[in-house]
């Protein structure tokens, strides 16, 4: 293994990355980066190594995390000695049915081959770091006031943010991504911790932390293994069983119940499934307030009313 580069700072260069590249830090955050970037030999004045703190306005939840870019992850691996960058292009998986605002290209995946060379028989062999679109793409949610409560609510819309290279160089910006993947998977030793920038793009527009943006992935993965990532877990009032409608075909389904059903039902239905309607109104509330109304109609339209055997008797059509 090479020799790690000498970390040398004067207390002036020392004080310098306090006051830019590490402006964010408060005094352990910038001992721990200094730290970090004196084991790992890397230089924060050429940007091989920056300190990214998150809710910097809340100390419940302030957390800063290592990046390295992309000149520090391979300053790193070049000094493990059994490290060969990519001999070809990193591969993309399309879907031309993807393409949107959110997604310019229709990008499934990407992946990136590294080499590792076995220390036994010398040979080297691909690593494989793979990343998917949907899980680092920095796309945010679309938020408005409203006018009469004053609080904010989700509109259902969503962009891609346009603050970084991910709009106008997505390919590159998840090829990143899954180089870190690849590097992790390889020299998990000199990678574990460690972040690429464009792996954490995602997490400044939601403002999670590393480890909780890892949390928020595992928690999309559940919703989609049971089909509940963009869908409504509802009740219909059959044995109370559930089912999970798809957002875009929630307000039709739900009118169509409450348009068929007593007044009773409808209100039991409403009690039942309180949690799953809160849910619809942050995604569509203009079509969940629109909901509201039916519901309230419904529920306050009189029981229609069984005629009785003496009205029947006497009804016109059963005359004898």
């Amino acid at each position: 293994m090479n020799a790690i580069t000498k970390f040398d700072l004067s207390p002036r260069q020392i004080a310098l990355v306090q006051q830019t590249v590490a402006k964010d830090c408060n005094a352990e955050e910038f001992n721990l980066f200094m730290e970090v970037a004196r084991a790992k030999g890397l230089d924060p004045f050429l940007g091989q190594i920056i300190p990214m703190v998150f809710s910097k306005n809340n100390a419940n939840k302030r957390k800063m995390t290592i990046i390295i870019s992309r000149d520090g992850q391979r300053v790193i691996a070049q000094r493990c000695g059994d490290y060969r960058p990519a001999s070809k292009p990193a591969t993309y998986e399309l879907d031309a049915s993807l393409k949107s605002p959110l997604n310019p290209q229709g990008i499934v995946s990407a992946t990136v081959y590294l080499w590792k060379q076995d220390p036994k028989s010398g040979e080297w062999y691909e690593v494989a770091g793979q990343s998917y679109w949907e899980e680092f793409a920095p796309i945010k949610d679309e938020w408005a006031e409203n006018e009469k409560t004053g609080k904010n609510y989700k509109t259902g819309k969503q962009t891609l943010d346009d603050s970084g290279n991910w709009c106008r160089m997505p390919r590159l910006m998840i090829a990143k991504c899954a180089e870190m993947q690849a590097l992790r998977a390889g020299w998990p030793e000199q990678f574990t911790g460690l972040y690429d920038e464009a792996e954490m793009d995602r997490a400044k527009i939601i403002d999670l932390t590393a480890s909780e943006i890892v949390e928020h992935e595992r928690e999309e993965n559940r919703l989609k293994a049971v089909g509940a990532s963009n869908s409504i877990t509802i009740t219909w009032g059959d044995n109370w069983a559930l089912e999970n409608v798809p957002v875009g075909e929630f307000f039709d389904r739900a009118c169509e119940f409450i348009e068929k059903e007593p007044p009773a039902k409808v209100a039991k239905w409403r009690d039942a499934n309180r949690e799953p309607l809160k849910m619809f109104w942050s995604k569509h509330p203009g079509d969940a307030l629109e909901l509201k109304k039916r519901l309230e109609a419904a529920i306050a339209r009189p029981a229609q009313k069984t005629a009785s055997d003496a009205e029947l008797r006497n009804h016109p059509l059963m005359a004898g």
